[in-house]
Parts: C-alpha cells; sequence; structure tokens
C-alpha cells in the first residue's frame, strides 16, 4: 500500500475527516520552527527586532498583514519566505474523469450562479 492516499475514503481515514485552513497551516509549521529553534526568514537582515517579531504575532494570532514599504525593503523576499510554511505536500484527488472539479466563480449574465471548471491533476499544483 502507498504511503499517499489513492482515493477520498483513504484521505478521511487517514485525516480523521478534519481539514485545515492555509492560515492554520503557516501559524502549525510557524510554531514547529520556532520550537525547533529554526532561522524562521534566512537571507532577511536588519528586521530581526523590528518587522520579524510583528509578523510572527500576527501570523499566531490568525491576523492578516498588508506589507507596505519603500522599494528594496524586503518585502517580496519576505512573501517569498512565507511559503516555507506551507506544507510540503497537498493532497488532490482526480475525479473518475481524470480531471479536477474546481469551484470558480465564472461571471453569469443576470443570475451570478456558481459553476464549476475543470483542471488537469498535473496543473493542479501550479
Amino acid at each position: 500500500m502507498s504511503a499517499f492516499p489513492q482515493t477520498l475514503g483513504e484521505l478521511r481515514r487517514q485525516t480523521g475527516g478534519c481539514t485545515r485552513s492555509v492560515k492554520q497551516e503557516i501559524r502549525d509549521n510557524l510554531v514547529k520552527k520556532l520550537q525547533a529553534g529554526e532561522k524562521l526568514f534566512p537571507g532577511i537582515i536588519g528586521y530581526d527586532e523590528t518587522v520579524i517579531p510583528q509578523l510572527v504575532n500576527a501570523i499566531l494570532s490568525r491576523h492578516n498583514f498588508i506589507l507596505l514599504g519603500l522599494r528594496g525593503q524586503a518585502k517580496s523576499r519576505i512573501l517569498r519566505a512565507l511559503v516555507d510554511l506551507l506544507d510540503e505536500r497537498i493532497a488532490v484527488m482526480p475525479s473518475s474523469g481524470g480531471e479536477l472539479s474546481v469551484p470558480t466563480r465564472l461571471p453569469q449574465s443576470g443570475s451570478g450562479a456558481n459553476r464549476s471548471r475543470s483542471v488537469s491533476p498535473s496543473l493542479a499544483g501550479v
């Protein structure tokens, strides 16, 4: 048997049917890094006592945040470093047709109803 679930039922059994939001996933992984004493944002210099503690507090508190500043103040570098706080893998289960059904809002004249579109499993991680 594969270590990774191959069906939705296997996925539910492995996770206990629990789901996590991206915000919670980032928070959980930040807590693990803090407990392990790992450097949180390698390559970002000069903000260890100003921006980084405020960013950590915002993530731990599950708050939203906006990075404002002039050019060259590591805004993009901080955002790229936040990606390291996401899990390495996410579960994606193809439908019986070999495609994923992804709910999206498509403009529709008058009603604005939800529709679904299909995405190739190879594009799901993009």
